[in-house]
C-alpha cells in the first residue's frame, strides 16, 4: 500500500470514532505515544557512522566538489551590496 492509501484507510477506520470525545482522546494519546517512541528511536544516534563515512570518502577521493563553488560571472557585491 502507498502512503496515500494507508492514510485513506486510517481516516476511513477512524471516521466512526470522530463523534466520540472519549475515543478521540484515546486516539490522540496513542498517537502522541507513537511519536515519542519514534523520536526516542531516531534520537539515539541520528548521525551515527557519519564521521567514519566522511573519512572513508576522503581517503577514496570521493569528497571533491562536483561543480565549481564560484562561477566565472559571479559578483558577490551584486548579490549582497545592493
Amino acid at each position: 500500500m502507498t502512503a496515500i492509501e494507508l492514510r485513506e484507510e486510517l481516516f476511513r477506520e477512524m471516521n466512526p470514532l470522530l463523534d466520540s470525545e472519549v475515543a478521540m482522546k484515546k486516539i490522540i494519546s496513542y498517537v502522541k505515544e507513537l511519536v515519542v517512541a519514534q523520536n526516542k528511536k531516531s534520537a539515539v544516534a541520528p548521525r551515527k557512522g557519519w564521521a567514519a563515512a566522511a573519512k572513508k570518502a576522503h581517503a577514496d577521493g570521493e569528497d571533491k566538489l562536483m561543480i565549481a563553488d564560484v562561477f566565472e560571472d559571479e559578483r558577490l557585491e551584486e548579490m549582497f551590496c545592493e
